[in-house]
């Protein structure tokens, strides 16, 4: 686990890699702005107040600072999220990257997946983590008094998925459709704890926005290793 993790990291500076990594960055900080500017636009719009002691607490005089507080919030459960639905659209180009340059064999036997199948593992990523975090969001909540509770359970609902997921853009290249399931079920024990690095990937600052593509090489390391 941890020479797929360095090997990922010493190959960040591939011009694929940083092509992928700069599209998927914009596209995803994109998402995120949209998702501000309208989150912005209905707290502001909404007039409804709420009375504190003395005081009355209106949606218009908390516009800016509520969109904020609401914005940190979802950037922490949502990111995980939009960040892996739009780099797994371009998980090939990844993928075929690290195969090129440590699996020449396999690369040369692998079939490209396609775009539109790529976009379609994207979204169901993506949809997959959203539906965990949502499921966990009370968790999460109730775990608040721990301090640190809420954090690991971040880990541990993002890491189930994201070994699946990261596997899966791997395994597409070199399985039949009708593969992938029994290939999954197989490596459950791998894909597990890889999933947990890249969910610790998406928690720390800075190092969270190189975590999907850090994640598909990664995995694309453990799935060759185990074939050999």
């Amino acid at each position: 686990m941890i020479a797929a993790l360095l090997l990922s990291i010493r190959q960040l500076g591939d011009r694929a890699i940083l092509r992928v990594l700069g599209l998927s960055l914009f596209l995803t900080l994109l998402l995120f702005a949209g998702v501000g500017y309208g989150l912005h636009g209905w707290i502001v719009g909404t007039d409804s107040c709420i009375a504190v002691a003395t005081y009355e607490l209106c949606t218009r005089d908390l516009g800016t600072v509520g969109t904020l507080l609401i914005l940190v919030v979802a950037v922490w459960l949502l990111f995980p999220a939009i960040a892996i639905g739009v780099a797994g659209a371009f998980s090939d180009e990844i993928v075929a990257a690290v195969e090129r340059r440590h699996y020449p064999a396999a690369a040369t036997a692998a079939r490209a997946p396609g775009w539109a199948r790529g976009a379609a593992m994207g979204l169901r990523s993506a949809l997959r983590l959203l539906g965990y975090n949502l499921l966990a969001a009370p968790f999460y909540i109730v775990l608040l008094v721990t301090g640190i509770g809420p954090l690991l359970l971040v880990v541990a609902v993002n890491g189930v998925a994201l070994g699946r997921d990261l596997w899966e853009m791997v395994a597409v290249r070199h399985l039949p459709s009708t593969a992938i399931k029994p290939e999954l079920a197989a490596t459950r024990g791998l894909r597990l704890p890889m999933g947990l690095v890249a969910a610790v990937l998406f928690v720390v600052p800075v190092v969270n926005l190189l975590a999907p593509v850090l994640g598909a090489a990664m995995a694309t390391h453990l799935y060759h290793r185990r074939r050999r």
